[in-house]
């Protein structure tokens, strides 16, 4: 497939810099806006005001306030777009979407009413007999740095190694560098859980504790994360690589995380309510800790963590009690044994 012409759907500050990134490699870029102002920004001034202000787009990108336009012809689209509305916008993109597109979705979350990853989401609206070529991108990447040329890896996953080496051929730059993969579901996973424990992360860290806590938040999230993951078919190996342990140390550490953003100043004393009045964009996990406890209660996965920070955010727990009830667990999981559960040819003994 040769590609001159990309789309992009979603410009909010990951799919802008994705657009760009896509433009400064030579292919027009047709970038799909759901703020007519901020469409017609960057037209006129080649810049996005509201989500990714200070930073001067390529000329080779052009926005559209509808999809049908933004779209056109073209069989090479990147999806990024918040989860809780992928589900409408990858409806109205149907009748104009040519069979055996490439899709690559940027988007990092689980459909709260169905508890559908975003390829779920493909296969549960695509009418019989239409297909895509579905693909996941993930991995440790904040838009202000990839815009910056800041040197980022990461990961694409499609159902075929051909389809993502052709993705990776389109999107890999000198400072962008991506690596391959065929555990579509092992993304995804990984890209959802990864917000809901950086809103724990960030709420250790409001409260004044140290790094010890934030460290064992991470590493056992990162047990948690895998074993959701490995419930729905993933491979184990995945949470070890960049969309998993890699991904989980950047959202839960960076003050440029929204989602430890609102953890942090939830554990410094402000509702979810007040936090969220004051963000312009998604910060993802709030909505995903809601699919992420139904979905572990469905598939009978230990995942105190995700599920303490649901109880905080939809059931009003107190912040420090929650914190208090993880710690006084009874401890039923040992890292022998769960080594052991997710490689059953590997011994600690040996």
């Amino acid at each position: 497939m040769n590609v001159s012409e990309v789309s992009v759907i979603g410009a909010g500050s990951w799919g802008t810099t994705l657009a760009n990134l896509l433009a400064e490699k030579g292919y027009r870029v047709h970038l799909w806006v759901y703020e007519q102002e901020v469409c017609d920004a960057i037209n006129r001034s080649r810049e996005n005001p509201i989500y990714l202000p200070g930073f001067r787009l390529s000329e080779l990108i052009t926005a559209h306030n509808d999809i049908e336009s933004a779209l056109g012809d073209r069989s090479f689209i990147v999806m990024v777009v918040p989860s809780h509305v992928y589900r409408s916008v990858a409806t109205d993109m149907i009748p104009h979407l040519r069979d055996g597109s490439v899709v690559v979705s940027a988007t990092k979350g689980i459909e709260n009413e169905t508890l559908l990853t975003m390829s779920g989401v493909w296969r549960d609206i695509l009418p019989e007999g239409r297909k895509i070529r579905y693909a996941c991108l993930a991995g440790p990447s904040f838009a202000r740095e990839v815009i910056r040329k800041i040197p980022t890896a990461v990961t694409v996953a499609a159902e075929d190694l051909d389809t993502a080496r052709f993705i990776q051929q389109v999107m890999a730059t000198e400072y962008f560098r991506v690596y391959t993969s065929t555990d579509i579901i092992g993304l995804e996973v990984a890209g959802a859980v990864k917000n809901v424990l950086a809103l724990a992360a960030g709420a250790s860290d409001g409260f004044g504790y140290g790094h010890n806590t934030r460290a064992a938040l991470i590493t056992r999230g990162l047990a948690e994360m895998t074993r959701l993951g490995v419930a729905m078919g993933a491979h184990p190996l995945t949470f070890l690589g960049l969309p998993g342990v890699g991904d989980l140390l950047l959202t839960c550490t960076s003050e440029l995380s929204r989602n430890r953003t609102v953890g942090y100043e939830m554990g410094r004393g402000k509702s979810l309510d007040e936090v969220l009045s004051g963000m312009k964009m998604v910060a993802e996990g709030v909505k995903t800790a809601r699919s992420v406890y139904n979905l572990a209660k469905r598939l009978k996965v230990d995942m105190p963590i995700c599920e303490r920070v649901y109880s905080v955010l939809y059931e009003g727990e107190d912040p420090r009690e929650a914190v208090k009830a993880l710690l006084s667990r009874t401890l039923k999981h040992e890292w022998e044994y769960e080594l052991q559960r997710f490689w059953p040819d590997i011994s600690t003994n040996r």
